[in-house]
């Protein structure tokens, strides 16, 4: 973003306080300065020498989750998501609280091969202690191969379509099998499923920490590698991941990937009803978890519903369906705020009592695995793979 853009940007906020109808934190902490118009308010006084960089704020502007919740509120039409990203870029050389977290996340996504080897040799330490610093709600199991080494394509005797796989950081680290469960279901629906060498990190973990430079290179990266291929769609099991890469990359390198989709929305035409078997007798009903990604920045709310009610599942529905506090690299940096956001969002999923929680985000897994610890937290695509593949 353009400096000059930016302060038209600001420049527009009329200060009507809209945006702070559906804001997480501002609900959590109602000052004016966790909400987005007092995160505009300051952005506007650091630009225009009235403030000037500091650790308040600096935890102010790193406060967001950058749900999206506030971007449809605004009546002058302000690109809050991007305004944030672009004030983070401007404070990231002062903000001193989240160096490290930069550093890791940093070279992680430059050297993502590299960071899987040291990954896979100190598991059996690193795990057990990010999950005593409630951080990890289980011990993952990495798969034995870093899945983007080589060109995968998985074929089919009869081919209705052809499809590629953005797997993503969390889904290739730490949910290898999603991945596969997806894959089942594509074979079984006819569909050759194409994973390419090269994919990199779709950039939102840079970008949330204001590293902006490196998320350009990853995008344009991104970009080649996929544009080139032959397919009907790009699907993703993350709504971070499928919201970044069609929806942000025209605003960070001028061009996105309109194929890229997310699953539910790929498969809500694609699944005959008739070919469910019933699933799990022991499971009867579930409540699903918008991902905040995927209801605020894509607008998909009912395909995931009407998918889940199709396969037998009695689904449950809350009076509101709450943020889980994940975003990314805030549960870390935002701990506290986190955990309460967390913590209301499965106090209202437990009124209703349902026997598993199903969401679309590998994030929102994470999260809402910490406190819900007798229920099953499961992705859209195991339940979609249970009810259309005959057990083994």
């Amino acid at each position: 973003m353009e400096s000059s853009y930016y302060l038209k940007e600001l420049s527009k906020c009329v200060r009507c306080g809209s945006c702070k109808a559906f804001c997480p934190t501002y609900d959590e902490d109602p000052s004016e300065a966790t909400g987005a118009r007092g995160r505009l308010a300051l952005l506007w006084g650091l630009s225009s020498g009235q403030l000037k960089p500091s650790p308040i704020l600096n935890d102010r502007v790193f406060s967001c989750t950058l749900c999206g919740a506030c971007s449809g509120l605004c009546p002058t039409g302000i690109d809050i998501k991007e305004i944030i990203y672009h004030g983070r870029n401007l404070l990231k050389k002062t903000d001193k609280k989240r160096r490290y977290l930069r550093l890791i996340t940093s070279f992680s996504t430059r050297r993502p091969k590299l960071s899987f080897r040291l990954l896979s040799i100190t598991q059996h330490i690193l795990f057990p202690y990010l999950m005593r610093k409630g951080l990890l709600p289980f011990k993952p199991e990495l798969s034995e191969h870093h899945s983007k080494d080589s060109l995968q394509v998985y074929t089919v005797s009869k081919k209705k379509g052809r499809v590629a796989l953005f797997s993503g950081c969390t889904t290739n680290l730490l949910f290898p099998y999603l991945k596969e469960s997806l894959i089942n279901v594509l074979q079984t629906l006819g569909y050759e499923t194409v994973l390419p060498v090269g994919e990199v990190c779709c950039g939102a973990p840079l970008r949330t920490l204001g590293i902006e430079e490196e998320a350009i290179e990853l995008a344009k990266k991104n970009l080649g590698i996929f544009s080139r291929l032959n397919v009907e769609a790009i699907l993703s099991l993350c709504p971070t991941c499928t919201l970044s890469i069609k929806s942000e990359y025209p605003k960070l390198i001028g061009k996105g990937m309109d194929k890229v989709t997310d699953i539910s929305s790929f498969f809500i035409d694609k699944l005959d009803p008739s070919r469910f078997r019933s699933v799990s007798s022991d499971i009867k009903s579930a409540v699903y978890h918008d991902p905040c990604h995927l209801k605020y920045g894509l607008g998909i709310e009912k395909e995931p519903r009407e998918i889940i009610r199709n396969t037998g599942v009695n689904l449950l529905e809350t009076e509101e369906n709450r943020c889980c506090g994940f975003a990314g690299t805030f549960s870390i940096s935002n701990k506290d705020l986190s955990e309460k956001l967390l913590e209301k969002c499965v106090r209202e999923y437990m009124k209703i009592e349902p026997e598993m929680i199903i969401t679309t985000c590998p994030g929102c897994m994470i999260q809402l695995s910490k406190k819900a610890k007798n229920k099953p937290v499961l992705h859209l695509i195991e339940v979609i793979e249970e009810a259309l593949l005959p057990q083994s």
